[in-house]
């Protein structure tokens, strides 16, 4: 097993028991009042990223709706939490910045045919491809990204405009409301599951602050969130190719930060709920919602690793909780925004902050000095990277650093056992895996100067992954011709001697062998101690 494997498995027991989920009255309350705590935690984000991306906090709210409504219906794993997310907030301010809200619209569109593209040719599953350290490094890398981002609400406008840290009273009030949400949040587990904790820490912070009559800033202090229902906009965008030019890039940038920060989510929560998730349905529920927030005006968006802790900490298990929080949310919009506006930030950085300590795999902490020290440094770098550049950046080092360091061990693995068969003739024995990364050790093993006149090289241990290791063995072959000497290839796929164009007539077939390298043959070899190379 993968030495960082009980690290997710431990969180996943500690986090988030299997509970049935059996649609009675009990369930569908659970459900509910999850779906409200994530509504409520979804309002601040939303408006806050909305502003990162420099447009209006509508645009935010809207696409919250859409993406969190689509996804909950549709999506690959029922729990999940879509909404506008700061990763591709950063990516879209630039186009923003320089062409207007409308082409923004018009990328999202693009950014949802491209996922749902992805989803139809089932390129979803290549998520599995992702190692172990990189997701630890990307939970770790998120769970400080989501804590950064709550830094900034202790921030308050100063004289000049700008932002400045709160001191004095303020300040005092803010940590002690956060610390208190923290704590009911953390203590009402112990003592009862049928009420969502995260949503008993907001209300109970909420109410203080009303009877108290505390001055705290609220949400209605970061922005409007009172607006109508969204409507049906087809982005005014010039239907030309230097549009396409323009949009093009930013769709594929924020079409993969999307999917894969979806798709590691959805494994997240897989681990969380001990479920399983489809990939590729998650791509084409993604997309499709994505193409529908660009025609209702709104931002995009991909699932949120933050929200969907809240919604599985909450006990939801099903797209019940999902599609409650968007209609929470859309009511927030139409309806109760004067009272959602009154709930303290306070409340919500408290949430947020729980959830930056159950996301983070603290376990990993403990192991990084006893697993394998590449393994160290992609979680290390995953780490890293995903708070000072992006998620995709952040996933794409981590499986490249993980692919080179499985292909370096990989080619020390080649090796061969030398022996003399009943004919009298030299054989080598090859064990380990013939590819690019192990041609050079490949052709070390041989001396076809000083080899006899008859020489096997028996392929029964080792297999041919690539054709950089046909190519060794059509130069191997070369070499043995050019000294006069017969080689004989054996054990050979059929398909590795159509591809052979030099050796492949040496390669010899027994009837006796099994397509699948199962021989029943005995070459009365006697073997010598692998010669391994260099």
């Amino acid at each position: 097993m993968n030495s960082l494997e009980p690290v997710l498995t431990a969180r996943a027991e500690a986090v988030a028991p299997v509970q049935s989920t059996k649609l009675d009255a009990s369930r569908i309350k659970t459900e509910l009042l999850a779906g409200l705590t994530v509504a409520l935690a979804l309002v601040p984000e939303a408006v806050a990223f909305a502003f990162v991306a420099g447009v209006n906090p509508l645009v935010g709210l809207y696409a919250a709706f859409f993406v969190g409504l689509i996804t909950a219906c549709i999506g690959g794993r029922p729990g999940m939490i879509s909404g506008a997310t700061g990763a591709l907030a950063v990516v879209m301010v630039s186009l923003v910045a320089q062409h207007g809200v409308e082409y923004l619209f018009a990328t999202v569109v693009l950014m949802g045919i491209m996922q749902i593209a992805v989803g139809i040719l089932k390129w979803g599953k290549f998520i599995r491809m992702v190692p172990h350290p990189v997701m630890l490094g990307f939970v770790n890398g998120l769970a400080i990204v989501i804590f950064l981002a709550q830094l900034g609400q202790f921030k308050v406008p100063d004289a000049s405009g700008g932002l400045t840290w709160m001191g004095g009273w303020e300040l005092y009030l803010m940590l002690g409301l956060v610390a208190l949400t923290m704590a009911v949040t953390w203590l009402l587990p112990k003592i009862t599951t049928s009420f969502p904790a995260p949503l008993a820490g907001i209300l109970v912070v909420w109410g203080l602050v009303l009877g108290f009559n505390l001055d705290t800033r609220s949400v209605g202090d970061l922005a409007s969130i009172s607006g109508g229902l969204p409507d049906f906009h087809i982005p005014m965008v010039p239907l030309t190719l230097e549009t396409l030019q323009i949009i093009f890039p930013y769709a594929v940038i924020l079409a993969a930060i999307g999917l894969i920060e979806s798709l590691l989510t959805l494994n997240l929560v897989a681990d969380l709920t001990n479920t399983k998730g489809g990939a590729s349905k998650e791509c084409v529920a993604q997309g499709t919602a994505n193409i529908v927030t660009g025609f209702f005006g709104g931002m995009g968006g991909c699932a949120m690793i933050g929200q969907s802790m809240i919604n599985v900490k909450s006990g939801a298990r099903t797209r019940i909780s999902g599609i409650a929080a968007a209609l929470f949310l859309l009511s927030f919009i139409v309806i109760a925004s004067p009272l959602i506006e009154q709930i303290p930030v306070a409340a919500l950085v408290g949430v947020m902050f729980m959830v930056v300590i159950g996301t983070f795999a603290w376990a990993s902490l403990k192991i990084v000095h006893k697993i394998p020290l590449t393994d160290a440094l992609v979680m290390v770098i995953v780490t890293c990277v995903t708070v000072y550049a992006d998620l995709a950046v952040a996933v794409v080092v981590g499986v490249i650093i993980s692919a080179l360091a499985y292909a370096w061990n990989a080619a020390s693995r080649i090796s061969a056992r030398v022996g003399t068969s009943k004919e009298g003739w030299k054989v080598y024995r090859l064990s380990g895996p013939l590819f690019f990364g192990s041609t050079t050790g490949f052709v070390d093993l041989f001396n076809p100067q000083n080899d006899p006149d008859d020489v096997v090289v028996d392929f029964i241990d080792s297999r041919v992954v690539d054709h950089s290791g046909l190519e060794a063995i059509d130069a191997l072959a070369s070499k043995y011709v050019a000294a006069g000497k017969r080689l004989h290839l054996r054990h050979l796929s059929p398909d590795c001697q159509k591809l052979l164009s030099k050796a492949g007539n040496l390669v010899e077939v027994s009837v006796l062998e099994d397509p699948d390298y199962e021989v029943a043959v005995d070459y009365g070899h006697r073997f010598n101690e692998p010669e391994k190379a260099s």
